[in-house]
């Protein structure tokens, strides 16, 4: 028995890892989160449980993963772009470790650098872009804006739509230029993606009517975006 906690990539069910793939289609139980692609769930092998996670708290999605791998099954936990970016999955490898649950993980293709390439932003570039920093957008006031506008390089933020007008309020107070480049991707490496560009001061009235899941990238290399962006995106289906 083995708990696999497996990242599924950021949207396409073609970026999933082939080591992913096949835990997927020999697996006894899987737990998955909402933005898992329904093409993924199907590959799972008729007779296995399919358990959505939606419902379900971090401690309750735990305490399951401990009991489904108490009765000797093979599961698969299934996680948007890659456990253990902005995904929970070191919470529940804790608590697997902690019940004497044997488990493992396998990255995935993880939305940092798949959701902005996929529209024509490399997050590093030489001369423009050589340091990214990552944050969550999901609390603003815990975050340290000083530091945020004064580091170089690329901004890349996870979870910062809803919030989106405070995190460019809070970087243009500590500083940051008002004409540093801004793009929000919703919905990456999907067939339903949406780009919006526009300068730090204009990018959240810009992107109000992008929905979620979508990505924040602030900095110099958002403005290759109108060399690189392909003409259109072609999903991929699992192999």
């Amino acid at each position: 028995m083995t708990v696999h906690l497996v990242g599924a990539g950021p949207g396409d069910p073609g970026l999933i890892t082939a080591r992913g793939l096949e835990l997927l289609r020999t697996c006894d139980a899987l737990v998955y989160d909402r933005l898992v692609s329904p093409e993924l769930v199907a590959e799972t092998p008729v007779g296995a449980i399919r358990i959505a996670r939606d419902s379900l708290g971090q401690e309750e999605i735990n305490d399951l993963l401990v009991r489904l791998g108490r009765r000797g099954l093979d599961v698969v936990r299934l996680k948007g772009g890659d456990p253990f970016i902005f995904g929970r999955g070191g919470e529940e490898a804790l608590a697997l470790a902690a019940a004497g649950v044997p488990f493992d993980v396998v990255p995935g293709v993880s939305s940092l650098a798949a959701v902005p390439a996929s529209a024509g932003i490399p997050i590093t570039h030489r001369g423009v872009s050589s340091q990214v920093t990552v944050l969550s957008g999901h609390d603003p006031h815990e975050l340290d804006f000083g530091a945020l506008a004064r580091a170089p390089g690329t901004l890349v933020v996870f979870m910062g739509l809803a919030l989106l007008a405070d995190l460019a309020d809070g970087l243009l107070r500590a500083g940051k230029p008002a004409d540093t480049p801004a793009a929000v991707v919703s919905k990456g490496a999907t067939p339903e993606q949406q780009t919006v560009v526009a300068p730090l001061a204009e990018i959240a009235e810009a992107a109000g009517s992008l929905v979620t899941p979508a990505l924040v990238v602030v900095g110099d290399v958002v403005a290759l975006t109108g060399s690189l962006a392909p003409h259109e995106f072609l999903g991929a289906a699992a192999a």
